[in-house]
């Protein structure tokens, strides 16, 4: 038995049941419409959907792995993460992989949250704060004297690194 997930695109996608609730939220909204009918996700587009129903159908029948926290190195691979997992993450830009994370915290999936926050951790460790903002493309809205005291207050987190 399948039901339809209708995108921020309005894209209908249909999916096993089963699968889908994988996802706490998909669960919950099937048990309240019913098996008819379409559930609506505006706040995800159909690429990252897809991403997601496919790491669902990849558990369908089991759980992921628990994976380290903190991660003891950023080789997800050398850190204990399972190599699916490892290949299902990497992703070609860094919005679509914030996208699937934001997705996964939505929809509640435990197993693909933790995936992304640990791809997410892998990249920014051992980084310093500069490189952090070029990963993600922020700009440092901070004058240099406001960065200079908010370094000097916060001395002992960068030390903890």
């Amino acid at each position: 038995m399948s039901k339809v997930i209708l995108t921020c695109e309005g894209k209908k996608i249909e999916v096993d049941i089963e699968v889908a609730e994988k996802s706490t939220i998909l669960k919950n909204m099937i048990e309240d419409t019913g098996k008819d009918g379409e559930i609506p996700i505006p706040n995800i587009r159909e690429s990252i959907l897809r991403k997601v129903l496919e790491y669902c159908e990849h558990y369908r029948s089991s759980q992921a792995k628990e994976i380290p926290k903190p991660l003891p190195n950023k080789n997800l691979l050398e850190a204990g993460v399972d190599s699916w997992d490892c290949d299902f993450i990497e992703m070609e830009n860094m919005d679509d992989l914030i996208d699937l994370v934001v997705a996964s915290n939505f929809l509640d999936i435990e197993g693909l949250l933790n995936l992304g926050c640990a791809k997410v951790a892998s990249l920014i460790k051992g980084k310093n704060v500069e490189e952090i903002r070029d990963l993600f493309g922020i700009e440092n809205d901070f004058t240099p004297e406001e960065e200079a005291q908010i370094r000097e207050e916060n001395k002992w987190a960068e030390e903890a690194i």
